[in-house]
């Protein structure tokens, strides 16, 4: 992937600590999602957005609070968040309704606490980031770069089983789990395996 320049970086990581103290000090609880959870698990670093996950009964009061600290509010045709542009137009998405749910108390509750750029905060599990990413991807947008890139380099932090339980319905999530097996990143888990021609055999002639 090419490299991520580091004064982008390193705005889009003040402005991610600057609302996360905002929303602190508005009682919204929050964590932190996307690209940064999984730079903050030593991933690699992201050149997007800032995404804080917010249940959707806060999104909006969350939003009023960034607005108030001086963020450009926007709120976009999706459903499913809002926008505020911090210093430097650092975009800061409020992601209330991702793809496998809304985030609710237990999304939160099951976050890690971690000591992210000299701030403790919550940070979404590596499991709920991958799923997200991969249920994310649609025909109009079948890019799988970020999701394999993650892969390279957090598979042994992941439960694999779970992101595949987890996504095993969609399409883009069996293409997923083929890349991953196919280029060697991750094995296929043992149980998508299909059985053998002669133990299927088997299986079906006894009684």
């Amino acid at each position: 992937m090419p490299r991520v320049d580091e004064e982008s970086f390193g705005q889009l990581l003040d402005a991610m600590k600057k609302a996360g103290g905002v929303l602190n000090d508005a009682g919204i609880r929050w964590a932190l999602g996307g690209g940064l959870a999984a730079w903050a698990r030593g991933g690699p670093e992201t050149e997007h957005d800032v995404d804080l996950l917010v249940k959707p009964e806060d999104a909006e009061r969350a939003q009023q609070a960034l607005a108030e600290a001086g963020m450009r509010p926007e709120k976009p045709p999706e459903g499913w968040l809002l926008k505020a542009y911090a210093d430097n137009d650092v975009l800061i998405d409020l992601i209330f309704d991702p793809q496998g749910g809304p985030v609710s108390d237990e999304t939160l509750d099951r976050a890690d606490e971690l000591e992210v750029y000299a701030m403790r905060m919550r940070v979404v599990r590596l499991e709920d980031v991958l799923v997200q990413k991969v249920l994310a991807l649609s025909e109009q947008e079948p890019d799988f770069s970020s999701v394999l890139e993650l892969a390279r380099s957090l598979r042994e932090q992941v439960d694999w089983n779970e992101v595949l339980e987890r996504t095993g319905e969609s399409a883009f999530g069996k293409a997923y789990f083929t890349l991953l097996d196919e280029l060697a990143i991750v094995p296929r888990p043992a149980s998508t395996t299909p059985p053998a021609p002669e133990a299927s055999a088997q299986a079906q002639s006894r009684p």
